[in-house]
């Protein structure tokens, strides 16, 4: 007997149909004789739904107050597909209860609309699962010291999947979702693009860090920290089929590096269409300016991803960085209110017209020239370079986001990746 973590996404929960489904799959393997802890979504398009009604009564500009509102009203699609959810699995006939993140209790910071987990007290959910009952608990949410309801952001349950399987030391994390595993890159764009059957921890950390939908940076993360089994999977397939085929199926994360995955020199692409790019012109170049302006914006929660400094010219430099699109018009405002006065410049450009692309792969460590037939790639396409970033086992570039296709097309074919 093992012990599972179910994650379910929305478009899984989308009807009380898919839930019934996820109802018949979930007692086949309570049947076969796991334990089950399942963490779903809220229905497809109910986060949406709730949000936009906030949008239509919100201030101009929202503070705290307003953000703790949020987490409040976004908590409850969840609390309806958990309630449903367990119906669902005692009309199959299973002993089910579901619970809010705060009863758990998930306890987070109080970053309110991304707030993180610090830790989930497992007493209450054991103590179920030893009487055979099939626990569901709530994604995407928590509680903060002071009692208030929190949400992760955007993809959250994942990271709740991941961390709940982390603080029960579960047997496996199976992410089902709309796609039947990891690939080389999005079917949409590149329709010759395959399935991977192993990726590398590494790997998938970089992916999603680079805008690959497929997992939530921090369910990677975590995953990665506690080292928990992770396997994405469709939830689409047959409810009825062999529980051992299903149990194979999808992508495996993996923490070991075989012989084969060395060979895969690049094994993915990523992108992502939500970077903004902000500039400051004419800063000052002397020690302590990146902080003078990053600092700020940290100080606003607000996260920062590729990064550059010029060459100075006579004393002055041009600093440019990015942000995520949802975060470019508070990121010029942090910066027009409490950085441009203290360095002497209010010369500030910004572009949401831009987009990432990445080459991923663990085998990029010990091979050279994958850079360089990268940029050569993109040249043949006449895709011009903004920005460059590089970690050991991947190299994002900066471009216009109207090329974002046609380069990760270009990519795709130039490194072979639709080649088994």
């Amino acid at each position: 007997m093992a012990l599972i973590v179910h994650k379910y996404g929305g478009t899984s929960m989308g009807s009380t149909e898919r839930i019934r489904n996820v109802a018949k799959r979930v007692a086949k393997w309570v049947r076969a004789g796991h334990q089950l802890v399942v963490v779903p979504s809220a229905m497809s398009g109910e986060t949406n739904r709730l949000l936009g009604l906030a949008k239509e009564l919100a201030p101009a500009k929202p503070d705290e107050r307003t953000h703790r509102e949020l987490d409040m009203l976004a908590s409850t699609g969840e609390q309806v597909s958990v309630g449903l959810l367990a119906i669902a699995l005692q009309a199959e006939g299973c002993d089910a209860i579901s619970y809010a993140g705060w009863q758990v209790p998930v306890r987070t910071n109080s970053a309110y609309t991304k707030a993180r987990i610090e830790s989930i007290e497992d007493k209450k959910v054991r103590a179920d699962l030893a009487q055979g009952k099939v626990v569901i608990i709530t994604g995407f949410q928590g509680i903060d010291e002071k009692g208030h309801i929190t949400t992760l952001g955007r993809g959250g349950s994942d990271t709740s999947a991941v961390a709940v399987a982390a603080a029960l030391k579960a047997d496996e994390c199976l992410i089902y979702t709309d796609v039947d595993g990891v690939y080389t890159t999005d079917p949409r764009v590149v329709p010759e693009a395959r399935r991977l059957s192993t990726v590398s921890f590494e790997e998938m950390l970089e992916m999603a860090s680079m805008g690959s939908k497929v997992l939530q940076i921090r369910s990677v993360e975590f995953a990665g920290k506690y080292r928990v089994p992770l396997r994405v999977l469709s939830s689409f397939t047959p409810w009825d089929i062999p529980i051992e085929e299903e149990a194979a199926s999808g992508t495996l994360i993996t923490f070991e590096e075989d012989e084969k995955m060395e060979q895969a020199v690049v094994s993915g692409i990523a992108f992502n269409r939500d970077e903004a790019k902000v500039s400051i012109l004419g800063v000052p170049d002397k020690p302590g300016i990146a902080f003078q302006i990053l600092g700020a914006i940290a100080d606003a929660n607000i996260e920062v991803d590729v990064i550059i400094q010029n060459v100075s010219h006579d004393g002055k430099t041009d600093f440019s960085f990015t942000v995520h699109r949802n975060d470019y018009a508070r990121t010029l405002d942090v910066l027009k209110g409490k950085v441009l006065p203290t360095l002497g410049t209010d010369r500030l450009e910004g572009d949401t017209r831009i987009c990432k692309v990445s080459i991923v792969g663990i085998g990029m460590r010990s091979h050279v020239g994958i850079a360089s037939k990268m940029f050569r790639s993109l040249a043949e396409e006449g895709i011009n370079i903004q920005m460059i970033s590089t970690s050991e086992i991947k190299t994002s570039v900066v471009i216009d986001e109207k090329y974002m296709e046609l380069a990760v097309r270009a990519l795709h074919r130039a490194f072979d990746l639709d080649q088994a």
